[in-house]
């Protein structure tokens, strides 16, 4: 009796939790899309630029894309636009000429300082509540999700379980026609 107890407390949780991430990454998708409607403005996904350009110093704009998770296509323009209000600079690599990389001008570093200045408090009080602890143990969980995400493209997807639930007759057909 505890073990299905225990199963089922395990169940609930679990719930809990997808509910919960899911409502997280809703919440930053419409973030993300409240960008687009601010004409002239710097939006959260610059702000992560920027700050990942603070953190990490000078960096293509593909190492950029890679740890924004955003297409670079969007963080060349991204880019762009930062370099014309003057936050960024861009120079071409000497050793390839394919390659440009981005750091902060002064400017940049200084939006960059008042951003953090202006949110950190909000995210302070967001998670005021929780020990250190629950939030170390929250991270874990986070960097095991992460984990899972990372790993379910070699995971197949249901056309191929589709595949196996055909019948005989559809496969040969289906086979003939290749």
């Amino acid at each position: 009796m505890v073990a299905a107890e225990r199963v089922e407390e395990m169940a609930a949780a679990t719930e809990a939790f997808g509910h919960a991430f899911k409502g997280g990454m809703a919440a930053v998708r419409r973030l993300r899309g409240r960008d687009t409607q601010r004409s002239g403005e710097i939006g959260y996904a610059h702000h992560a630029l920027l700050a990942e350009l603070a953190t990490r110093g000078e960096v293509s704009a593909r190492d950029l894309a890679a740890a924004a998770g955003l297409a670079p296509s969007s963080v060349t323009q991204m880019l762009d636009q930062l370099s014309e209000l003057g936050l960024v600079v861009r120079t071409r690599s000497t050793e390839d000429r394919r390659v440009v990389a981005s750091r902060l001008t002064p400017a940049g570093r200084e939006l960059v300082t008042a951003w953090r200045a202006r949110i950190q408090p909000l995210w302070d009080a967001a998670l005021a509540e929780f020990t250190p602890a629950e939030l170390l143990a929250a991270a874990c969980v986070l960097e095991r999700v992460r984990g899972f995400f990372e790993t379910l493209d070699v995971v197949p997807g249901p056309a191929a379980e589709l595949e196996g639930a055909r019948p005989a007759a559809e496969h040969a057909g289906a086979q003939s026609l290749e």
